[in-house]
């Protein structure tokens, strides 16, 4: 059985008889929380009865740019602080009555984008990816997922990302990213890695890393991003 089978069986054994069932997917910035949790919404699509599986992200619940910036917040985007968790918390507890709004974000424009914004209308499998879901304000999952990595693969993949953005904004004055093209490739390519080590690692050791303890499925990912563990926290009797 491969790794992301293995998680839907594991998911699909805590089933609620009132859906929606509420799922987080969560780990480091690069992680590939977003990529999983697309997989993951195919893969429990084919339980029997074919489930209906939404995905929505946390990413919509960071305070805008503008609010950060003036809240001193800019360099600490992604750490718990830079999140609306009562909206977070509030949209969550909504989805389990009936409709739910759930805001949206750009990777592009780095920012929350209005016109992202989606309304769930209660599905029988609610995922939600992203950071910040073991903390307090948003509790009510029925199960959390964390993706886990070595850190030198997840900067990789960071750096990765980061210079596949960069590459696309030549041709693309309106991204966020625009702005680095001024920068070659080795420049570009070396404030990914200050970033990565300035921001994101510190957010993982100090914050990200306390949800690894509170998952209920750990799943561990190679320098690929295949799966290599999966591992199932048993709760004592």
């Amino acid at each position: 059985m491969n790794g992301l089978a293995r998680v839907s069986d594991l998911l699909r054994a805590r089933r609620r008889d009132r859906p929606p069932l509420v799922l987080g997917v969560t780990g480091a910035v690069a992680a590939g929380k977003s990529t999983f949790a697309g997989q993951l919404q195919a893969a429990i699509s084919a339980w029997p009865a074919a489930p209906a599986v939404e995905v929505v992200g946390t990413d919509g619940f960071l305070f805008d740019n503008a609010t950060l910036q003036a809240r001193g917040l800019s360099m600490r985007k992604g750490f718990p602080e830079s999140y609306d968790m009562a909206a977070l918390g509030a949209a969550m507890a909504a989805a389990r009555d009936g409709a739910a709004s759930f805001p949206g974000y750009s990777h592009l424009t780095y920012d929350v984008d209005p016109a992202l914004a989606r309304r769930i209308e209660r599905p029988d499998v609610l995922i939600v990816e992203g950071l910040a879901l073991h903390e307090p304000a948003a509790a009510g999952l029925d199960a959390l997922v964390y993706l886990d990595a070595e850190e030198a693969h997840l900067e990789a993949w960071f750096c990765r990302r980061f210079m596949d953005l960069w590459r696309a904004a030549e041709t693309d004055p309106t991204s966020f990213y625009a702005r680095f093209r001024r920068m070659d490739a080795a420049a570009a390519r070396r404030f990914a890695g200050e970033v990565w080590r300035s921001i994101n690692l510190p957010n993982l050791r100090e914050h990200i890393v306390g949800a690894r303890d509170a998952a209920d499925i750990v799943v561990r990912k190679g320098p690929a991003h295949e799966i290599v563990a999966v591992l199932e926290r048993v709760t004592p009797a």
